[in-house]
């Protein structure tokens, strides 16, 4: 997982019951158990407002002015510039989301410090964490991110097919604008055509270039003030360099009266050196102004042509540019003046031209039709791979009879329209789940119950994260309605996951938290409060004794004890 993203740790301040708590998270899978209302969804709650979140005044402990949520993430080198795109600096490999709403309901945002919007919040986290509660489990129900899900599976092999689609779309759109124009200007090629030949032959004419009018303002500055100039330069070297009075000799005078004594004081050998590189420092200022005096003369024929090439680039400017100034307006004309070759060519070319870009643009939507279908052709292979494993996923998750279908429908071919071209290809995918055998094909965002909608996301983030995993997985109710055995397979399943991922999960069942990494216990002061002391990680004796708790409902059982041993044995197997 050294490539991927991951949660450092998370701080919680005034969030419902959680006065403040820190959590230090580690890589693998993370749990987080305690008795009901000991606020372990405030944890998810925080890190849902770290990820952009919609802020509630009523979050806000009572009694407390504002909450206070804070994430700190390490971000690979390679994955730097994909943050900063979205507007976030990454400092020392790490970002730092800060997140705080006060009791009236305000909220703001900061990334290492910075003030941030929660768009921008929400367009990072889908970069390092995939959320998957209840709630959350509403997206699988878009089309769009069902499509998203299965061309992540689809890997390497997609990515390569895709490139080569949108390349072929891009120059099919780019003609069918050129052509577009064309049409347009062909209706009023005469006029089109003596304005394009007037500003290709006044560029010419002028051999403007590139930079030229700052410079051309600079050089007149100088020539209009050139005694202005030199009187100031004659001053200053005066000053420098006279006989009696110059600073030079006031600084050499200086020199001398401490040459005899400075070795007898450190603390004069040091004054010493700072008026020797005074000494020279004027010295070379000197010489400069000098040869500055030297190059500096009047030149009025020189001044005369630069006012009136000015002249002639304002009068470009005006006539065939734009109100913006002068020197970018004359840079974008030079700019245009490059490509006025192909304008002429298309306009002299007329109806000749139309015919041409048009024969080539049936060319191009033949090559457009090949790159869908092989795009049609990969998703449909990653399709049939990807409902055979989830299938077998969701059969051990306490779906027994259970199948998982992706079906993808493309355009008909033959009669293909242009409006069937999107930027996705051609393609519409969706995901279905049959109960038994003999079911009909349900929609999975109708046909699955919360906690089934759950496992069914499980199954597939367990077999997509084989090949593309995000870098951190939360999980919060993905063991509802499940029990026994395959509440050990939910575990097992989640540790799977884990190896490719950073994954935190909520939950009540022992099974499952039997296969952590790393277990956090959070429970109730008898004030009904959560401080940083009741937030706990648990190892050794305490995690089974936590364990022995969940799977008894009550403290100091024995066989409880014998049973959470037991669980965590699993894991070694």
């Amino acid at each position: 997982m050294s490539d991927r993203t991951f949660l450092d740790e998370i701080t919680i301040r005034s969030i419902g019951v959680i006065d403040q708590a820190t959590l230090e998270i580690s890589k693998g899978l993370t749990v987080l158990t305690g008795e009901t209302g000991a606020g372990k969804t405030m944890i998810l709650t925080a890190l849902n407002l770290i990820l952009g979140g919609k802020s509630d005044s009523a979050l806000v402990r009572k009694g407390s002015e504002r909450l206070v949520a804070s994430g700190k993430f390490s971000i690979p080198a390679d994955q730097i510039g994909v943050f900063e795109n979205c507007g976030v600096v990454v400092e020392d490999s790490a970002l730092i989301i800060t997140r705080s709403v006060s009791a009236d309901g305000k909220s703001k945002a900061t990334c290492n410090g910075i003030s941030v919007t929660t768009n921008t919040l929400s367009s990072m986290s889908e970069l390092i964490v995939e959320v998957h509660a209840q709630a959350a489990n509403i997206n699988i129900s878009k089309t769009s991110k069902q499509r998203d899900l299965l061309d992540k599976f689809a890997g390497g092999e997609f990515e390569v097919t895709f490139a080569e689609y949108s390349k072929v779309l891009t120059q099919y759109h780019a003609l069918k604008t050129r052509i577009t124009a064309l049409r347009k200007s062909i209706e009023r090629a005469d006029q089109e055509l003596k304005t394009l030949r007037e500003f290709v032959l006044a560029l010419t004419t002028l051999k403007l270039k590139h930079g030229e009018y700052p410079e051309i303002n600079s050089d007149i500055d100088r020539l209009s003030s050139v005694e202005e100039l030199r009187i100031a330069g004659a001053s200053a070297l005066s000053a420098i360099d006279g006989d009696e009075v110059g600073a030079l000799t006031s600084v050499g005078v200086a020199r001398r009266a401490l040459e005899s004594a400075r070795s007898k004081d450190a603390a004069l050998e040091a004054i010493y050196a700072q008026l020797s590189e005074g000494f020279y420092l004027i010295e070379d200022a000197g010489g400069a102004l000098a040869s500055y005096l030297a190059s500096l003369e009047a030149d009025p024929h020189q001044l005369d042509y630069l006012q009136a090439r000015r002249a002639e680039i304002h009068a470009l400017v005006k006539k065939f540019g734009g109100s913006n100034e002068i020197a970018s307006e004359a840079d974008g004309l030079l700019a245009r003046y490059k490509s006025s070759e192909n304008e002429i060519a298309d306009l002299e070319g007329g109806d000749n031209r139309l015919k041409e870009m048009e024969t080539e643009l049936v060319g191009i939507k033949k090559q457009l039709v090949i790159a869908a279908k092989s795009l049609s052709e990969v998703r449909k292979l990653a399709g049939e791979k990807l409902s055979s494993a989830v299938t077998v996923e969701m059969q051990a998750l306490s779906m027994p009879h259970a199948a998982f279908y992706v079906k993808i429908e493309s355009v008909d071919y033959a009669a293909l329209k242009e409006s069937g071209f999107t930027a996705f290809g051609c393609d519409e995918v969706s995901m279905f789940i049959s109960a038994h055998q003999d079911a009909p094909l349900v929609s999975i965002a109708k046909g699955a119950s919360g906690g089934e909608m759950s496992r069914v996301m499980l199954a597939l983030e367990v077999v997509i994260a084989a090949t593309h995993p995000v870098g951190t997985y939360i999980f919060d109710e993905v063991d509802a309605g499940v029990g026994g055995k395959a509440a050990i397979e939910v575990g097992r399943r989640l540790h799977s996951l884990s190896r490719h991922a950073q994954v935190v999960v909520v939950t009540h069942l022992p099974q499952v938290a039997a296969w952590a990494d790393s277990h956090f216990v959070v429970t109730k002061d008898s004030n009904g409060s959560v401080g940083q002391s009741d937030v706990r990680r648990v190892v050794g004796a305490d995690r089974i004794e936590e364990l022995a708790r969940m799977l008894a409902g009550l403290e100091n059982s024995v066989s409880a004890r014998e049973h959470a041993t037991e669980l965590l044995s699993l894991k070694m197997d």
